[in-house]
């Protein structure tokens, strides 16, 4: 049996110890249970269920989740929160957002921004709306926020600060309408102009404070410069006029070339600035040694010295400088060395004022051109930007490629900004390329007016888009009303005709023309091309067109001459004009620098009832000296015309005088029956010009240019002769004065001019204008 013994503790001792179970009990629940209810939520709660919005009316709740950090399902996180509510501020859509945690649930509170219902500008008399609209972010039926309001008022100050108003104040102010709605409005006070009292130099003495005013782009404020805001203050173009100075300087052979200071300060009444540039021009340099190097192997140095522009003893010139860095790499890539760079060294003497050039080739990085980028244009084709860029993916990378892509974008005239930058690609030998626009209005309506000696009183009306539906086709319509010629065009032209570097086009025209004062009768002329024309070289251009024409000669005048009576009557022909020029000018307009040559040769008679060839050779030479201050200038023209199988028709022969031989009338010189004094035109013609700009007396912001000149010309022959014909076939000579001036209504030309050899039948003309304006 068993026996079971029973341990009893004194009662005291087992309070004490239910004492003690109690508390450890009670400590290690304070102790563990966080950590198990945390286990438990892990497990099973505080997981965010749902998101509500409040408050929306516009904008879709699923537009607030894409702001929101935190999503139904996440775990409850505070900084989840407060990224969420600094996201929907940031978002610009509403005015005031608040956040809240109900449980297992968060509310979202948003009052929206409203909706723009206008945008106004008032008080704005000097800039136009368009103008302002073009600057500003906000537009009608845009989200309100002011921190948009606030950037378009810093823009808006930007413009008027261009336009040389710095006393410009501009309000924001809104007009509720209801429906979470808003009329904004900008109230401008534009207050006055500020102009340039006058621009100033402090250690000049190579050139004059009238000579640097002519450098800088910015102008004192002067009566006449009412149609220009050059004068206007603006610290951009400031800026900007200080590298303009660095140039000219460097340009002349000032290669230490400084500007201590620019500093434009208002006078006293506040009305204008003056503006004061302290420079230090340093000496001027000439050329000593220049040596051209090739660390290429195979690339001989003398092969691209051609590209060298610059020679011992000229006067350092910076641009020069660059220019030959750009022809060397040119040479040397087009000897199948892509990778070729130029390096030059430049060692001053002081002293002696020397500056030695040590050019060296060598073999730049191997960079490839992984993508090219296109950004900014949303009318102009792609294709229209990229057969502009001269180089494509997996070409060498070239800097002079991308230059020269920049310039060709630039000169279609489609955009009013061009950026084209590398940047690292996927790999060190790697770079995209990104090339931005920004478009600009290709379309313009033009009104214009004018006067010259040759038609009278003249009016025009065109119409041009040159950017058609971003095609970069060239679309042209124009209406002249003139009291002695009268003209309607319409001309069409491809630039890239079947994708190639061809230019295609057609014209149709009709002209009226009065020669009832040279030759007593009227000319009708109507028709249409069409043409082809390529570029063979960089310089050298041909062009083949095709051209059918309807002439009527008539209203003959009574008296008239018998060989223009006999040619009265309607006329039809078919004309094929091969032309070749070669262009090595500055610029085609009133050219400073450079020479042209040009041969044509038209030929009539692949139907029609006109029989001819035409040859015409022009050709003209321009060099500036003495700084650019002086310019010469000789250009002429010959041509020949004969008649295939019959005579050559009044219509089509040539005429001489006027611009083209002043001292002398439109059709002044040349083969005339005396009995009528009706010019009958020439079969042979040859004229020259030989003309001397130089500097007057005028300040050089006038645009004022003068000139002295001589001209030369004879034409003679004719297929009919009567007893009263005079034809000499003598040459014919003048010597003049010119002056123009590129007025703010468009260019005027005045001449003064003296025959030195003429004959008694010719009709002469001492002075010579024409005017013209566009508006």
């Amino acid at each position: 049996m068993n026996r079971v013994e029973t341990w009893h503790l004194p009662a005291r001792r087992r309070a004490w110890l239910r004492w003690l179970a109690v508390t450890i009990f009670c400590v290690g629940s304070a102790v563990y249970a966080p950590s198990l209810v945390a286990q438990d939520i892990d497990r099973n709660g505080d997981r965010i269920t749902s998101i509500e919005v409040e408050g929306s009316q516009r904008i879709e709740p699923e537009t607030v989740f894409t702001y929101m950090k935190i999503q139904p399902g996440d775990i409850y996180n505070p900084a989840d929160m407060d990224a969420s509510l600094k996201a929907l501020f940031e978002s610009g859509l509403f005015h005031d957002v608040s956040m809240a945690r109900e449980g297992a649930r968060i509310v979202v509170s948003v009052v929206e921004n409203p909706i723009i219902n206008q945008l106004v500008f008032e008080g704005n008399d000097r800039v136009k709306d368009d103008e302002l609209e073009v600057e500003v972010q906000l537009q009608s039926l845009e989200v309100y926020t002011r921190r948009k309001v606030e950037s378009d008022v810093a823009r808006i100050m930007q413009v008027y600060r261009r336009s040389g108003r710095f006393a410009a104040v501009v309000e924001p102010k809104i007009i509720e309408l209801g429906d979470n709605r808003v009329d904004l409005v900008f109230e401008i006070e534009e207050g006055p102009s500020t102009g340039v009292r006058s621009i100033d130099f402090i250690g000049n003495s190579a050139f004059s404070d009238r000579q640097l005013r002519s450098v800088v782009s910015t102008k004192e404020t002067v009566i006449w410069r009412f149609f220009s805001n050059a004068d206007r203050y603006d610290p951009d173009r400031v800026a900007f006029d200080a590298q303009l100075l660095r140039d000219f300087h460097k340009n002349s052979g000032y290669a230490d070339f400084e500007i201590s200071s620019s500093i434009a300060e208002l006078t006293q009444d506040e009305e204008d600035f003056i503006i004061t540039y302290t420079i230090d021009e340093g000496p001027r340099y000439r050329y000593g040694t220049v040596e051209i190097t090739s660390e290429i192997p195979g690339l001989d140095a003398t092969s691209v010295a051609a590209g060298i522009l610059t020679d011992e003893g000229d006067w350092y010139n910076s641009a020069e400088i660059e220019a030959s860095t750009q022809a060397i790499s040119r040479l040397a890539q087009s000897q199948n060395f892509p990778f070729a760079d130029v390096r030059i060294i430049e060692e001053k003497d002081q002293a002696g004022a020397v500056v030695d050039l040590f050019i060296e080739v060598f073999d730049g990085p191997r960079i490839f051109v992984e993508r090219i980028d296109i950004k900014g244009n949303v009318r102009t084709h792609d294709r229209v930007i990229r057969r502009e860029i001269s180089f494509s993916e997996g070409d060498p990378y070239n800097i002079d490629a991308v230059r020269g892509t920049n310039a060709r974008l630039e000169r279609l005239g489609f955009f009013s900004t061009v950026d084209v930058q590398a940047r690292q690609g996927s790999g060190p030998d790697k770079a995209i390329v990104d090339v931005r626009v920004a478009e600009k209005s290709t379309g313009s309506i033009e009104l214009a007016g004018g006067f010259s000696s040759r038609v009278g009183a003249l009016a025009q009306i065109s119409f041009r888009e040159s950017n058609l539906m971003g095609r970069a086709q060239d679309l042209r319509i124009a209406l002249t009303l003139a009291a002695e010629e009268s003209q309607v065009d319409l001309s069409f032209t491809e630039p890239r005709f079947l994708g190639r570097n061809i230019n295609a086009g057609f014209d149709v025209f009709r002209r009226l023309t009065d020669l009832g004062d040279q030759s007593s009768f009227d000319e009708d002329t109507s028709g249409a091309s069409v043409r082809l024309g390529y570029r063979m070289t960089r310089r050298w251009r041909h062009t083949v067109a095709y051209q059918f024409q309807r002439t009527d000669l008539k209203n003959v005048q009574a008296g008239a001459s018998s060989l223009i009576t006999t040619n009265a009557g309607v006329t039809l022909q078919s004309l094929v004009t091969n032309e070749f020029f070669y262009n090595a000018l500055d610029r085609r307009s009133n050219p400073t620098n450079g020479h042209f040559f040009s041969y044509s040769v038209d030929v009539a008679g692949l139907g029609g009832n006109v029989r001819y060839a035409r040859n015409t050779v022009a050709a003209g030479f321009f060099r500036p000296f003495m700084d650019r201050k002086f310019v010469f200038g000789i250009d002429g023209e010959v041509g020949y015309i004969v008649g295939l199988g019959k005579n050559v028709r009044i219509t089509d022969m040539f005429f001489l005088g006027g611009d083209r031989l002043r001292g002398f009338d439109d059709a002044g010189i040349g083969p005339r029956d005396v009995l009528t004094g009706d010019a009958v035109g020439g079969k042979l013609m040859a004229n020259a010009t030989v003309e001397l700009q130089f500097p007057n007396f005028l300040p050089e912001s006038l645009g004022i240019s003068t000139a002295v000149f001589s001209d030369v010309g004879l034409l003679t022959g004719t297929d009919q002769s009567i007893p009263s014909l005079r034809d000499t076939g003598h040459l014919r000579a003048s010597v003049g004065l010119g002056v123009s001036w590129q007025s703010p209504l468009g260019p005027f030309r005045v001449d003064f001019a003296t025959p030195l050899a003429e004959e008694t039948f010719d009709v002469t003309e001492g002075f010579r204008i024409s005017v013209g304006t566009s508006f």
